[in-house]
């Protein structure tokens, strides 16, 4: 079955806890957006993982360069995973496959910005990565024809290990299930509603 994962992109540590308290009994995976860590610094993964340590914590750093360094430096705080961009060179991500190595955690490759995702996604797993996100950033989702559909047929032919993120929602979730992601990354379609617990329920039990 695949896992849920709630990206938090709110900017205070007690805004994402008073969120992540709601929906922890439905999801998998918590991730602290980057705009989140930016602004609350290493912190916020700590407080995450001490409330929540029964959940996988994912720090969404987006790391460019000094791979081994910056994964050092999540997973010393508490995380289970760390982004790291696949527009970057191998040689980054290496590194920070190293460092998980070292303390028994994972390394996540964020396609955002890149041109083939299929392609590098087949690239980075030699590496030794967990596995990687197909991702469509809010900026290209606010883009004139986009649509997620796209990302799940990426992750349909992919033939490695993937999660998709952009725009998952309870309309598109069965077709996410369907194209043998691993993971479904879902922000708005919960953060945004209502009720975040119901709406992060109600993706679980379509994930089953």
């Amino acid at each position: 079955m695949a896992k849920l994962q709630v990206a938090i992109d709110l900017l205070t540590t007690e805004d994402a806890i008073a969120l992540a308290t709601k929906v922890a009994p439905y999801v998998d995976i918590i991730e602290l957006g980057t705009p989140l860590i930016k602004s609350e610094g290493l912190s916020v993964i700590t407080a995450m993982k001490s409330a929540f340590p029964d959940k996988m914590i994912f720090a969404d750093f987006k790391t460019a360069d000094a791979g081994g360094l910056e994964a050092e430096m999540a997973f010393k705080a508490g995380a289970d995973y760390i982004t790291i961009l696949g527009a970057t060179g191998n040689s980054t991500i290496s590194g920070a496959v190293e460092a998980a190595k070292k303390y028994n955690r994972a390394v996540v490759v964020d396609t955002i910005g890149v041109k083939d995702r299929v392609k590098r996604a087949q690239e980075v797993i030699a590496l030794g990565v967990e596995f990687v996100e197909l991702h469509a950033g809010l900026d290209e989702q606010a883009e004139p024809g986009y649509s997620i559909q796209v990302l799940i047929d990426e992750a349909s032919r992919a033939g490695v290990p993937v999660s998709i993120a952009g725009g998952v929602n309870i309309n598109n979730i069965e077709a996410v299930k369907n194209s043998g992601a691993t993971v479904a990354v879902a922000g708005a379609a919960i953060y945004g509603q209502e009720d975040p617990a119901a709406a992060a329920k109600a993706l679980k039990e379509a994930l089953a």
